[in-house]
């Protein structure tokens, strides 16, 4: 490899960030009345003062643009048992929350029931990355039931942890 700028096939491309498993969250916020979200795998902490957590949404996503709107985001962590909610929060569903339990507060964060986290956010920043938005959201409020194990995702599969 030469230190020169090289295309870099994006199949290859993202095979290879497939070899770094990640969690994976969904984003989702009462808007007109209803729950709107995404799921992501691009979820990371950024800062602990001030809290900060961030995802990374793509720029042809047709949900982000409505979502974004919102005063507060519910992020949940999907727990090992929410494959099939992540399948479908992923998807182009007309109503992503069909079948699945959520609730939300009263400033309109939704979170999913069984996560194995969640927190409640604010946007901070939007910066523009590429083909993507990276989102960093403040923390208002947080949770995690340590009991439950997360959802993976890894060479582009959802996964369970072992002991």
């Amino acid at each position: 490899m030469t230190a020169e700028l090289q295309d870099i096939d994006p199949a290859e491309l993202r095979r290879v960030f497939g070899a770094f498993p990640s969690g994976v969250v969904a984003i989702a916020a009462m808007i007109g009345g209803a729950p709107v979200g995404l799921a992501a795998s691009s979820f990371t902490s950024v800062s602990l003062d001030p809290p900060l957590v961030s995802i990374c949404v793509a720029n042809t996503s047709t949900t982000w643009p409505v979502l974004r709107e919102a005063p507060r985001f519910g992020i949940s962590i999907l727990s090992a048992h929410q494959e099939l909610a992540g399948r479908q929060l992923a998807s182009r569903a007309e109503d992503r929350f069909a079948n699945l339990g959520w609730r939300s507060t009263e400033d309109g964060a939704v979170v999913l029931d069984g996560a194995s986290a969640w927190l409640h956010c604010s946007t901070h920043a939007v910066y523009p990355g590429g083909d993507h938005d990276i989102v960093v959201l403040r923390i208002h409020d947080l949770d995690a039931d340590a009991a439950i194990n997360p959802l993976v995702f890894h060479a582009s599969k959802f996964r369970q942890l072992e002991a």
